[in-house]
């Protein structure tokens, strides 16, 4: 059973009781991303999230993982383009734990000098350890290719040289502006006591106050018709396509899901039976979309051996034409809305899956949706509200495209496409 509240300081609270479990996931939402940073700034949102874990006034960065660890408990964190989230997740008897030692985080950490220098080396090698992912590396390519210099378009771990040059008082000032109760989320999904839990949050967090009630609005941003590589010397080629998608804030975005699903969702869909179990091109095929705010994004992700290019690409334009002019049958439909309907049932089964996802409907849409509610919208999809959406994502074809290997000729394998 869902509970939403706000506290006095405009903090939302989103509760969801479970009796059958006997964990309790606990999460602090933030409305800040990599979205939310000037060019300057870029990776400081990500840089703040480890910085929260290496020491508060009263407990080191060793005793910050071990009091949650030592009963049997998980805490950690993520920055995603538009978020900020940490979490942890223990036995319903560490509630209180829980959410004294994320407020201590929170309001306490100290950004010391030392940790601040000794976090820089990590964080610079985590930049490196993407940067030998070529998955990783065509994330952030593709996304410089489709948002150009927007902040949609900028790395969320930043880049070695702006890392290195962060400084504690940027960070506490980042802070001071962009960590508000106005655009953040408690969510608490599990076994537990309401009563309790909300005395427990207003112990915690009552007294978390800002001077301006900030809370960010996204503009609409279009996605840019380009292309762009990075050579590696690695064994496959890489590569993304870009279509357009639909924002977050559309409705649709379930019918999307759905197509998305059909083209390239699992071994049954149209790309992975075309491109890998007909032709043996590559291992993996897939495609998935990506809702922004104010911008939505459809990508085609392949991994090709690296003389396959032309005739993978030659096959996954023709059924992505194909795809958007045949319109969906209503036998498709069908198969289709049961696919998506038990990936997001079973998607939902942990209470941590759950605690992510009423964060990110309140802190985005400032509702809930409940499980009836999104069955239903499944549903209630018809084949003319399919296709008008087939045919403005799809319809509209590949808009640009990105790819990471070794001794690309991206010129001759765009002639393929555009």
């Amino acid at each position: 059973m869902y509970k939403l509240y706000t506290l006095k300081n405009g903090l939302k609270v989103v509760t969801e009781k479970n009796e059958w479990v006997n964990s309790v996931s606990v999460g602090i939402m933030i409305k800040n991303g990599s979205r939310n940073e000037s060019e300057e700034l870029n990776g400081i949102s990500h840089f703040i999230e480890h910085m929260m874990f290496k020491g508060t006034e009263k407990r080191s960065s060793k005793e910050i993982a071990e009091v949650i660890e030592n009963v049997g408990g998980q805490i950690n964190a993520y920055t995603s383009k538009e978020a900020t989230c940490y979490y942890t997740k223990t036995l319903y008897t560490h509630l209180d734990l829980s959410l004294e030692v994320l407020s201590d985080m929170m309001f306490n950490s100290t950004f010391s000098e030392e940790e601040l220098e000794k976090e820089k080396k990590v964080v610079i090698e985590e930049i490196n350890m993407s940067d030998d992912t070529p998955e990783d590396v065509l994330y952030d390519l593709n996304s410089k290719v489709s948002y150009g210099d927007h902040s949609l378009g900028a790395p969320i771990l930043g880049t070695i040289e702006k890392v290195s040059s962060f400084t504690r008082e940027e960070l506490k000032k980042y802070i001071s502006e962009k960590y508000t109760p106005y655009n953040s989320v408690i969510s608490v999904c599990g076994k537990f006591d309401e009563n309790e839990l909300e005395e427990l949050v207003n112990k915690y967090f009552s007294n978390w106050n800002c001077n301006e009630k900030y809370s960010p609005k996204y503009e609409k941003v279009e996605i840019i018709p380009n292309s762009g590589v990075v050579e590696k010397n690695i064994e496959q080629l890489h590569i993304s396509l870009g279509l357009k998608g639909l924002p977050s804030e559309d409705e649709r975005t379930y019918s999307l899901a759905l197509l998305c699903n059909i083209l390239g969702g699992g071994a049954s869909s149209i790309l992975f039976q075309k491109v890998r179990e007909e032709l043996g091109l590559c291992y993996t095929i897939y495609c998935y979309p990506q809702n922004f705010e104010g911008s939505g994004l459809i990508n085609i992700y392949a991994g090709l051996g690296k003389n396959y290019g032309e005739e993978a690409l030659q096959v996954i334009s023709r059924e992505v034409k194909k795809f958007s002019k045949n319109k969906i049958s209503e036998e498709e439909l069908k198969m289709a809305k049961e696919k998506i309907k038990g990936s997001y049932i079973l998607g939902r089964e942990s209470t941590s899956s759950k605690m992510f996802s009423n964060a990110k409907t309140i802190l985005f849409r400032n509702k809930i949706y409940r499980e009836k509610e999104v069955i239903d919208k499944i549903n209630n999809i018809t084949l003319d509200e399919i296709n008008i959406v087939l045919e403005e994502t799809f319809g509209k074809g590949i808009i640009n495209s990105s790819y990471v290997g070794k001794n690309i000729n991206y010129e001759k394998l765009n002639s393929v496409l555009f």
